[in-house]
This record gives structure tokens, sequence and C-alpha cells, in this order.
């Protein structure tokens, strides 16, 4: 089976830092990470911050500011519902559903193990890789009915 096992270079638009404007709350984000960890902020009351930031920017923050009491229940529907929105862009859809079958691994060498997996041995939860193929799969099935 064929694999997309890090999301740079060719495969940079599947990353959560490629720039794709995100409307979530009715603010627009400059990508989905940064839509991603201002919904750590409680209210929502740093919107207008993260729309400024870059994805690192954005990432950096979203570990220095105070998160809401479930966010850790939460997080993954919140990241499935921010990827749900990025790829409501026709093109990005279209590249998601044009990666056929591979599995798709958020590989990295930041230890990110959550949402990614290591780079070389794909060890890890891959959240964001299986996140990604349940919507292809959602897609590709929407095509053929």
């Amino acid at each position: 089976m064929n694999k997309i096992t890090q999301f740079q270079g060719e495969y940079r638009w599947l990353s959560n830092f490629y720039q794709s404007p995100i409307e979530l709350r009715g603010v627009v984000f400059p990508s989905a990470e940064a839509a991603y960890q201002a919904s750590k902020s409680m209210g929502y009351k740093l919107d207008s911050i993260f729309c400024g930031l870059s994805p690192g920017q954005a990432k950096k923050l979203g570990r220095c500011i105070i998160i809401w009491g479930d966010w850790e229940e939460k997080k993954f529907e919140i990241m499935e519902t921010v990827l749900r929105i990025k790829f409501k862009d026709p093109d990005l859809r279209q590249r998601l559903i044009n990666t056929g079958d591979a599995e798709l691994y958020e590989g990295n060498s930041w230890g990110d193990t959550i949402w990614g997996c290591h780079w070389e041995t794909l060890e890890g939860d891959n959240r964001l890789g299986k996140l990604l193929m349940k919507l292809r799969t959602e897609y590709n099935e929407r095509l053929t009915v």
C-alpha cells in the first residue's frame, strides 16, 4: 500500500501549518493551526490575536494560554471541525481525494506522537493522518452515491 509519511514538500498542503484560510466562529484564521490553537481559549477572547499569527507562532502561543476546562475531551472533535472547514476548499478537497488509498502519516522529528508519529518508524497515534483519511473516505463515498 502506498504511504505518505510526511506533510512536507508536495504534500505540505496536508499540514495544519499550510496557509489556508479557515473561517471559524465568524473569524478568518490564516491556517488550520491558528484556528485550532485559538479554540483552546476560554470564550474565544484571543481570536483576533491568533488571526495575525503564523502557524508556528500560533502553536507557541497555544502552549501559553489558559485552556478551557474540557479541552482534552473536545480537542479531537475540534480538530475534525477545523479540517472539515479547511477541506471545503474544492482544490484542497480534490488533492485529498487524489491521494487515493495512500496511508497518511504526519511523520515528524519533534516528538508529536499524538497528532503525528515518528517520521522514520511511523510509531505514534497519528490522529491527524487518521482524521484526514476519514475525511477522504467520506468525500469518496459522496462521489460514488
